[in-house]
């Protein structure tokens, strides 16, 4: 009888032992292991694709726009005089081509904020100012319909060069009496160091009547 007892007993000993073997042959596992779970599991995770390396924006082109148009402002000058008759005005602005401005390339702030400056250079005697009348066709006018003008002001350092000049009229308006508040206006502006000299010149040359209406806008 103990005999019986200790075979049956060697048995279920046996059996517990060949039992995982077993079913590991038939491709299942009663008891995997720690490290045999983790790499079913780190299998059957997704593969991530490979992210595309992060790329620095470059400089902003709003960033470059103002520096050029800071430095094309510096270096600024009016174009040169390619028209000497046949010169129509267009409105209250010259020809371009003959009365591109000119200017005395070596006035500074401090010189044009200066009382008096504008009428220490002012030297425009009556022959070219017939000159001028003469180019743009103006054969008679009457008293304070015209007057021969600085595109680019003395008082913002324009020169008394001919191709600073042109006949201005009064009417229709803006005429010459509301260029002289634009000049006055920038003036101001160089002065008060709101607006470089090279700015001013600029604006006033190119069309002083967008400043005249951002003037009177209220912009």
């Amino acid at each position: 009888m103990a005999s019986r007892f200790w075979l049956l007993l060697y048995s279920l000993i046996l059996s517990t032992l060949l039992l995982p073997v077993a079913c590991q042959g038939q491709g299942r596992s009663l008891a995997p292991s720690t490290d045999s779970q983790l790499r079913t599991t780190l299998t059957a995770l997704p593969t991530r694709a490979h992210s595309a390396p992060l790329t620095k924006t470059p400089a902003t082109s709003v960033s470059a726009q103002a520096q050029a148009t800071a430095t094309a402002i510096v270096e600024w000058r009016p174009a040169p005089r390619t028209k000497s008759s046949g010169c129509q005005v267009n409105g209250p602005l010259p020809d371009q081509a003959c009365t591109p401005g000119a200017i005395f390339p070596d006035v500074t702030k401090e010189q044009v904020c200066t009382p008096g400056y504008s009428k220490s250079v002012r030297n425009v005697p009556q022959s070219v100012k017939d000159d001028v009348y003469a180019e743009y066709g103006v054969k008679t006018h009457k008293p304070g319909q015209y007057e021969v003008d600085h595109l680019i002001p003395l008082e913002l350092g324009g020169s008394n060069d001919i191709a600073n000049l042109f006949p201005e009229a009064a009417e229709p308006r803006p005429g010459f009496h509301e260029k002289d508040r634009v000049e006055n206006y920038l003036h101001d502006q160089v002065c008060e160091g709101k607006m470089s000299l090279r700015e001013a010149q600029r604006q006033i040359a190119t069309d002083w009547t967008k400043v005249y209406h951002q003037m009177t806008s209220g912009q």
